[in-house]
């Protein structure tokens, strides 16, 4: 193993040994950007790399909803890669109220501990 791969191991090890237990409580919260209301919800799944290694954060999602609510397109413009993904895959799911032209915002997924 490289020193690099180590010394990040290391810090990983690291920061799980003083984080302790944590339980996941995922949050959503919709941005003033995106000025349609959300009619269905679906929570993101927390990785269980990310639970083995007590990772927290938020990871930002730039979404583009088309007329009829449904999420067109969506990508991760910011957060922890292994949180990412979950993020990814939910907020796909979410439906909004149906509009006249396609809108675009950011969703922040909290991952925090309980």
């Amino acid at each position: 193993m490289s020193q690099r791969t180590t010394a990040t191991l290391l810090a990983v090890l690291a920061l799980a040994a003083t984080a302790g237990t944590v339980n996941v409580r995922a949050q959503q919260a919709q941005s003033e950007e995106i000025a349609r209301r959300v009619k269905t919800k679906v929570a993101p799944v927390y990785p269980d790399l990310a639970r083995k290694m007590n990772i927290t954060g938020t990871v930002k999602v730039e979404v583009v909803v088309s007329p009829n609510g449904s999420v067109k397109d969506a990508r991760v413009i910011g957060g922890h890669p292994v949180l990412a993904n979950s993020a990814l895959e939910a907020v796909k799911k979410w439906r909004f109220e149906p509009a006249p032209m396609e809108s675009t915002g950011v969703i922040d997924f909290k991952f925090e501990p309980r």
